[in-house]
């Protein structure tokens, strides 16, 4: 995925999340909506989020260097697991926090029409975020389904906003909720529980996220498809005689490392396995250009008997 795509739904997500964030908490200082308050933190830290992916991808793009032999590509990995912990913490914590103590010391709610009205705004332009991150996602033609797609992604560029979007839907869907029934029945303890729901949906998305992360961080492989389109090139390579599963690995979400043994026909001399490997490795890139660094182990049959 080129880099520079990826950050079109970043931008758009932080323009729109800084611009609701203020927008809510004046709605929260005029009407004492809890739930609203929640959304504005909630806002907040999606704002601050969006900004800590813009670093990782901007740190991610440095060069290798002797002490990062492999690039700084797993920068980005890095300040994705830091997103997922501050949306759990302070996101999920302070909704939380707030939702509990609006319930233990409730406060008579006013004119709701600042929170429709802000909520309603929220909601369209989350919305409109939703959709560039999603349409971003989803350009590439795929068989597995949203969520698998999600699962399977190595750029949290991007699964991260559609994340953060759903679940910032899911949370004004809420706190309407809340703020509705709380004047419905006159009873504010309706939009402390809104508030506490929003705190338990930023818990489970950042939860989600953490996971997602410490998998990247930890080296995660190409995926299935990838694997398997490398080894029926190397094997339908003339001079080859058969080739082990490769081993790969994500150094950021364009850029990985393919290691590969290759048993090469027994009458092929020195010259002839260079040009196969260069036949190879050529055409492994030209498939997947993502596949920066290619080792390859070079044995031929009469090695392998030999050792046997």
């Amino acid at each position: 995925m080129d880099p520079h795509s990826s950050k079109l739904p970043i931008y758009g997500a932080l323009v729109a999340n800084l611009a609701i964030a203020i927008t809510k908490f004046v709605a929260a200082s005029f009407t004492g909506s809890s739930a609203m308050l929640s959304e504005g933190i909630h806002s907040v830290v999606d704002t601050g989020n969006q900004l800590l992916i813009l670093l990782g991808l901007k740190r991610a793009e440095k060069p290798a260097d002797k002490l990062h032999p492999f690039g700084y590509g797993k920068e980005l990995y890095f300040w994705s697991l830091i997103v997922a912990v501050l949306l759990f913490s302070i996101g999920g914590g302070m909704s939380f926090y707030e939702g509990i103590s609006h319930l233990q010391h409730p406060s008579e709610l006013s004119d709701p029409t600042w929170n429709y009205a802000v909520l309603g705004a929220a909601f369209l332009f989350e919305g409109m975020s939703w959709l560039i991150a999603l349409k971003n996602f989803t350009k590439k033609k795929s068989s597995l389904g949203l969520f698998n797609r999600i699962r399977t992604s190595k750029d949290p560029s991007i699964f991260v906003v559609i994340l953060e979007d759903t679940a910032a839907l899911l949370g004004i869907v809420v706190a309407l909720l809340g703020v509705y029934l709380g004047h419905q029945f006159e009873n504010p303890i309706y939009d402390g529980i809104a508030s506490i729901i929003i705190g338990v949906i930023l818990a489970v998305v950042a939860i989600f996220l953490v996971y997602e992360s410490k998998g990247l961080l930890l080296g995660e492989s190409a995926r299935p498809d990838v694997v398997e389109s490398v080894t029926s090139i190397v094997r339908a390579d003339s001079g080859v005689a058969n080739a082990e599963e490769p081993l790969t690995m994500h150094f950021g979400p364009s850029e990985v490392l393919l290691a590969i043994n290759v048993q090469f026909k027994p009458e092929l001399s020195a010259e002839a396995i260079e040009n196969a490997i260069d036949r190879i490795e050529k055409a492994i890139r030209t498939t997947h250009p993502e596949i920066r660094r290619i080792f390859i182990e070079a044995e031929s049959i009469t090695k392998r008997r030999e050792q046997v």
